[in-house]
Formats: structure tokens, C-alpha cells, sequence
């Protein structure tokens, strides 16, 4: 064998080798993406950039994953897969946060189009407000009788946690909203979203001796591994992933690490 092939032999396996390392070291940082709404709305609100999307563009990127045939599951057959380490490729959750009332004009009939599942998590004390902007129980629970929609809570009021002084207020924020909650949809409510996605190590134990199964965030902190149920971090869908392209790196599982990596901004968070 000549020295060039012999060279040539060499490189290649050298090539092959720093693939795998750098495929098992992908894998490490990929986070199963749970996908995060707010408001689904034509309306625009200068305060609320980061939380609306447009109808248009939630019902394409409805598609997307339906296309695309994305594993979309309910959180709860999710959290149970986290927990088994045993999630298949393409799989996805979605979520709602504060309980819109665009949230059954104009998300719930793409959903139900699609046929995909999705958890809201309610603040109880703006449920059927004055100002008609967020959901009635009539229309939560029309939802629930669906099959598709899972309701969670978003405590009793929007205050982040953090900021309440008093433990007991907090405690009572999170187990009471539960109550309520299950008394009214007659369901075991078991899924938590900490308002604003802040929270402490108490107030994490305060969700587990409560009940819930599992809790959302969005700044979860890197001292919580990716697959701890109490924390798990979501991806906010925000008007900028009307490109098919960003929602598709934003719903990749290595959001977060292409973000941290690279200096293209595909969206803000």
C-alpha cells in the first residue's frame, strides 16, 4: 500500500471517528421540544409582540407538524416518556399559556382540524373577566369535551411566585388554583406552568407536595437536568417562526443549542 493511501485511510477514519463524537455529543444536548403560545390573534398589541401569533401562521405551522409527521403528544403520555428515557424522534408537545379567548376562536378549530393535542394552563381568577379577553368555563370546558385539550393551572393569580413574600400565599396559589380547577372541569388537573416560567427550588417542592405530576417553565437553570419533570423547559412560538424554517429549528430539540452557538438570532426568546 502506498503512503498516500495509507494517509488517505488514516483521514478517513479520523473523519469517522470525530463523527460519531460529535453526533453522541449532540445527543447529549438535545431537549425534548415542548412548544409554548400565548395568544393566536390578527389583532397586533405593541406590549405583546412575543406572544402573538397570527392566525395564518399558527394554522401553517399546525400543518408543519402534521406534514412533517411530528409525534405530537399530550404532555401527560410525554412526561410518562421523559420519565421511561424512551422518547422517539420527531416527538413534540404543545402549550398555552393565561387562557386567551383567541385560544377557542381561532386555535382550537385548527387543532381540531389537525387532530393534535394541546395543554392550557389557566389562571383561574381571569377566567370569564369583565373584559371578555380570556377564556369562559363554558368554553374550557367545551374544550375538555373535545379530547384534545388538557387543562393545567397558572395559579390563581398572574403574580409570579417568586415575588410573593408570604410561603403560605404561595402554597395556597398552587394548590388552591388545582382545587378549583378540579372541582369545575371534574378532572384531575396534574400539570403546573409557573408563571412567568420563574420559580426557586421551594416553590418546586411546593408543585410536587401538591399533587402535580409534572410542571413547565421556561428558564428552568442549568443545576436541573433537561429530563426533570418539575422543570421542564418550553420553546415560546413567537410571529418570527411564520418562516417554516425558524419553527423547524425551534422545534428541532437543539433550539437551544444552535441558539447558544450560533450568532443568527432565529427568533427572540
Amino acid at each position: 500500500m502506498s503512503k498516500h493511501r495509507r494517509l488517505t485511510g488514516i483521514a478517513g477514519v479520523i473523519i469517522v471517528i470525530a463523527g460519531i463524537l460529535f453526533i453522541n455529543s449532540l445527543q447529549q444536548e438535545y431537549v425534548v421540544p415542548i412548544i409554548m403560545y400565548h395568544s393566536v390573534s390578527p389583532q397586533s398589541h405593541p406590549g405583546m409582540k412575543r406572544l402573538i401569533v397570527s392566525p395564518k401562521t399558527f394554522e401553517r405551522q399546525m400543518r408543519f407538524l402534521k406534514e412533517q409527521r411530528y409525534n405530537v403528544l399530550p404532555l401527560e403520555a410525554l412526561v410518562k416518556l421523559i420519565k421511561a428515557k424512551q422518547v422517539p424522534p420527531k416527538t413534540i408537545a404543545i402549550t398555552f399559556d393565561d387562557g386567551y379567548k383567541d385560544n377557542y376562536t381561532y386555535a382550537f378549530p385548527v387543532l381540531k382540524k389537525y387532530n393534535l393535542p394541546v395543554t392550557i394552563f389557566i389562571i383561574v381568577n381571569e377566567i370569564g373577566r369583565p373584559q371578555a379577553d380570556r377564556l369562559s368555563w363554558e368554553e374550557i370546558k367545551a374544550m375538555q369535551d373535545s379530547g384534545l385539550i388538557t387543562f393545567g393551572s397558572h395559579t390563581i393569580g398572574p403574580e409570579p411566585l417568586i415575588n410573593i413574600k408570604s410561603k403560605e400565599e404561595v402554597k395556597r396559589q398552587i394548590s388552591d388554583s388545582k382545587k378549583i380547577l378540579e372541582e369545575k372541569l371534574a378532572r384531575k388537573i396534574n400539570f403546573f406552568s409557573y408563571p412567568e416560567g420563574m420559580f426557586d427550588a421551594g416553590i418546586r417542592q411546593l408543585v410536587i407536595d401538591a399533587g402535580y405530576l409534572a410542571a413547565v417553565s421556561t428558564k428552568p437553570g442549568k443545576q436541573y437536568p433537561a429530563d426533570d419533570v418539575f422543570v421542564l423547559k418550553r420553546v415560546r412560538i413567537s410571529e418570527n417562526a411564520s418562516n417554516m424554517f425558524i419553527f423547524s429549528i425551534e422545534t428541532s430539540g437543539f433550539y437551544t443549542f444552535m441558539k447558544g452557538r450560533s450568532k443568527f438570532r432565529y427568533g427572540k426568546k
